[in-house]
């Protein structure tokens, strides 16, 4: 339940201005796999995330007049230990207050472990979707924007047996991520009814894939599911399907699915099915006209991570305070009703709602509702490929 803004709260909202004043900016780290792996997501995904912190700096309403800068990292999405050094350095080094991110499952676990929770140092990522994140020690500093991939292999498994496509096998990258979604496919498409043929893990970086395409078209099926990354081994497993003719149609989930997919194969995927996080709530709409002709609205994450760095702000405007010991127990109260309903292009509004004492439930480009260990309830866009192109179906 939310909780009203106390006499002593406001008051600590108008110290905290009045401090942020004084200093005038608030670093908030951007932590994501500018190269790696989703190296083709993560432009649209910082695009996002800036595009937020300059509405809020805009509408000089945040503690007072403060102003709010990106700090950005690399991830690497798969090196924990380039990615615990670069939020290391923005932490004692460049001072942010917050991170928006990490990306990839398995750095964001490292960061978060080794960096935040020592720093004490709240993360919303709009993008690690391991189940075990949701189980993480992380003294209520970690949240995320993207849903779990619990609910993902859910997802999935309906969009392959309305496909009418009971038998399938599956490849995933030999990570956190990888495993955590295949795990979770397999036990609900069993669950359903369905057959996995074989579960069994590829390596990023390889040139050649054909000792694992052997072992996949050897098991058969009616799909190969490919959790993987689209900028690795993930598009390496789908090349070497097509070019020995094991498989012609696949099921992609979120880290497979962007432009570089469709500029890689183009209608040899023909029929190819997947789904990422996404909605078309009216939200989506308003985040699509705000971005314009600047960067893609609809690539993987990049609303999430527009709202992972509102909720960063809107909570430190609901505490009086940059800081994450004071800020981090108002994220899920700024996220969830009660309050006025707040979408993009309304951090402003928000913000003044905020500073005079009211509640606000922000809904945000994704529809946000954060549930449990502060994650996302998920909503899905479902794809297909068609004449070379991803399209929507449907969203779930």
């Amino acid at each position: 339940m939310k909780k009203l803004l106390t006499a002593t709260a406001a008051t600590a909202l108008m110290a905290g201005g009045a401090m942020a004043a004084g200093h005038e900016e608030i670093k908030i780290g951007v932590i994501l796999g500018f190269t790696g792996p989703i190296e083709s997501l993560t432009p649209a995904m910082a695009d996002g995330a800036e595009l937020a912190m300059a509405e809020v700096t805009e509408s000089g309403a945040l503690l007072g007049g403060a102003s709010v800068t990106s700090v950005r990292g690399d991830s690497t999405c798969i090196d924990a230990g380039a990615a615990t050094a670069v939020a290391e350095r923005q932490i004692t080094g460049d001072g942010v207050k917050a991170i928006m991110g990490a990306d990839c499952s398995g750095v964001t676990g490292a960061i978060l472990q080794n960096v935040a929770v020592a720093n004490g140092v709240v993360m919303i990522s709009p993008s690690a979707t391991s189940p075990g994140l949701s189980t993480a020690e992380d003294n209520g500093l970690f949240f995320r924007t993207a849903p779990s991939d619990a609910r993902q292999g859910v997802v999935m498994t309906e969009v392959l047996m309305e496909e009418g496509i009971k038998e399938v096998a599956v490849t995933y990258t030999n990570n956190d991520y990888g495993k955590g979604l295949a795990d979770s496919f397999q036990a609900a498409f069993e669950a359903a009814g369905g057959t996995v043929t074989i579960n069994a893990a590829h390596e990023d970086g390889k040139a050649d894939y054909s000792a694992e395409i052997g072992a996949l078209a050897s098991a058969g099926g009616e799909r190969l599911v490919v959790a993987g990354y689209v900028d690795q081994g993930g598009s390496g497993i789908v090349r070497a399907a097509l070019d020995a003719g094991a498989f012609d149609t696949f099921h992609f989930p979120d880290g497979m699915i962007s432009s570089a997919l469709t500029d890689n194969f183009g209608d040899e995927i023909d029929g190819s099915t997947g789904q990422h996080p996404g909605t078309d709530s009216p939200g989506a709409a308003r985040f699509s006209e705000m971005v314009g002709d600047a960067f893609d609205a609809t690539s993987p994450f990049a609303p999430e991570s527009y709202d992972a760095a509102a909720l960063i702000m809107l909570a430190m405007q609901a505490a009086g305070s940059a800081e994450s010991a004071d800020f981090k127990d108002h994220v899920m109260d700024v996220a969830n009703a009660p309050g006025e309903q707040i979408f993009p292009g309304e951090l402003a509004k928000a913000l003044q709602i905020l500073a005079d004492g009211g509640d606000i439930d922000y809904v945000g480009a994704t529809a946000v509702e954060l549930i449990g260990p502060g994650e996302s309830a998920g909503n899905y866009r479902q794809i297909t490929v068609d004449g070379g192109e991803i399209t929507t179906v449907q969203y779930r």
